[in-house]
């Protein structure tokens, strides 16, 4: 049985417009974000999910909310798909750090989370956990999850067995809105379209 799960990325937020780290900082999308989650309505108008989830924070439940408007569903908010936690790097561009903390941090951000942040390994974790509740909640549908730029790399190197250490490396970008399409069919997890600007069509609906 075939259960298609996208996840998108929320819509730009001040922060993301100048690339700071927002992680855990609850900002709201700006008036960019407030297209991009036009775009996805549009786009999802089409591809018509069974479901839709939602990271807490403010600048995803606001991506999702046009949507879920119209669609007709309530979206199911889960703080397990909330973004990753950067301590002392939220607000800042990696420029702006400590040479040693950024340095360290490209290196391996498994064992050099930023200095009171959350390990990206146990936000992994969590993310994965929820994946996981929801496919099998949903199986042989389509699920919409709206979420966050490093949690979805971080799930996206999970589920195709990639090395959490690389995620940087290996997912170098996600932009706002975009979307990332996995395949879950006979205990195996694929991945169909990574990247992919909602307000284009290449991702099939």
């Amino acid at each position: 049985m075939r259960t298609v799960v996208v996840l998108a990325r929320h819509g730009r937020t001040e922060w993301h417009h100048g690339n700071r780290y927002t992680g855990s900082t609850d900002l709201p999308i700006d008036s960019v974000g407030r297209q991009q989650a036009g775009y996805l309505r549009a786009w999802a108008e089409e591809f018509r999910p069974d479901a839709l989830w939602s990271s807490t924070m403010l600048r995803a439940r606001q991506t999702v909310a046009p949507t879920a408007q119209s669609l007709g569903l309530e979206p199911i908010l889960d703080a397990r798909l909330r973004e990753v936690d950067f301590g002392t790097a939220e607000g800042k561009m990696l420029s702006e750090l400590p040479p040693a903390v950024s340095r360290a941090f490209e290196l391996d951000p498994v064992a050099n989370p930023f200095p009171g942040g959350e390990n990206v390994a146990h936000a992994a974790d969590r993310v994965h956990e929820v994946f996981h509740e929801l496919a099998r909640q949903h199986q042989g549908g389509k699920v919409l999850v709206v979420a966050h730029n490093t949690l979805i790399r971080l799930l996206t190197c999970r589920v195709l067995g990639l090395e959490l250490r690389d995620y940087r490396r290996l997912l170098p970008a996600l932009g706002p809105a975009a979307l990332v399409r996995l395949r879950w069919q006979d205990g195996t997890v694929g991945l169909e379209a990574f990247n992919v600007p909602a307000v284009r069509t290449e991702i099939p609906a």
